[in-house]
């Protein structure tokens, strides 16, 4: 009898490549082993996260320098991005899409600049028509009256205390805008924010968070006195009007 060749052949050669993707399969397959499942999410965690665009690298000039945007904590969707966005708002109004947890600063021949946000959690929403009245760079946090009462642990901070000093940890970040409507503040702000992660998401006690680059992009270009309408669903948005 002839000797079988001794030369492997393609179908039995095991490559690299065939191995990683049998256990991509067990991976995903209802029966894999926890040690299976392990060596997929080491495979997984081991790639490096994507580099972010040059609108959010670090910002070293900043009074606080800025670190750069970890862009793969947020889904690229919430990107800054210039779109399509008609509207009978006068230009360089805010809107601010609750639900989608988009802001628009509407610009010339129905452009906006939009930007993803995070936005109240459930009980905190505020939605309505008011106006830009003023910006601070690096503001102080005075938590109001009513949220130290919630929050006991934030006594130290209050407004009778002198509030908080600005920073990166400073809640309110990089800047703020203060909405008011007529004379009245109400106190809601657009501000920074250091964790990205809650980008897109019902986070805050009422205020709209933003990126710190991109809240400094948008307190750049937005004039006192703008119009701001936040609204909670678009079907409604016409009881703003």
């Amino acid at each position: 009898m002839r000797d079988m060749p001794t030369t492997p052949n393609k179908v039995g050669r095991v490559t690299r490549r065939s191995v990683l993707l049998g256990i991509a399969a067990l991976g995903l397959g209802g029966c894999a082993t926890t040690t299976e499942r392990a060596l997929v999410a080491q495979a997984r965690a081991s790639v490096p996260p994507p580099p972010p665009p040059p609108m959010y690298y670090a910002r070293p000039e900043e009074r606080f320098p800025i670190p750069e945007v970890d862009v793969s904590q947020i889904d690229p969707v919430f990107w800054r991005t210039e779109v399509d966005y008609p509207t009978d708002e006068p230009v360089g109004s805010v809107i601010v899409d609750t639900p989608n947890r988009y802001l628009y600063h509407t610009q010339p021949d129905g452009r906006a600049t939009r930007y993803g946000v995070g936005v109240g959690r459930d009980g905190f929403e505020w939605s309505g028509r008011g106006h830009i009245a003023y910006k601070r760079e690096w503001p102080r946090w005075n938590p109001p009256d009513e949220m130290v009462a919630r929050q006991p642990e934030l006594e130290p901070v209050s407004i009778a205390n002198g509030g908080m000093d600005p920073g990166l940890h400073n809640p309110l970040g990089s800047r703020a805008l203060y909405i008011h409507q007529g004379n009245r503040d109400t106190i809601y702000r657009i501000h920074g924010t250091i964790e990205t992660a809650t980008i897109g998401k019902p986070v805050s006690s009422g205020c709209i968070r933003m990126l710190n680059q991109d809240v400094i992009h948008l307190a750049d270009n937005v004039r006192d006195g703008s119009t701001i309408v936040v609204i909670p669903d678009p079907i409604t948005a016409a009881q703003y009007a």
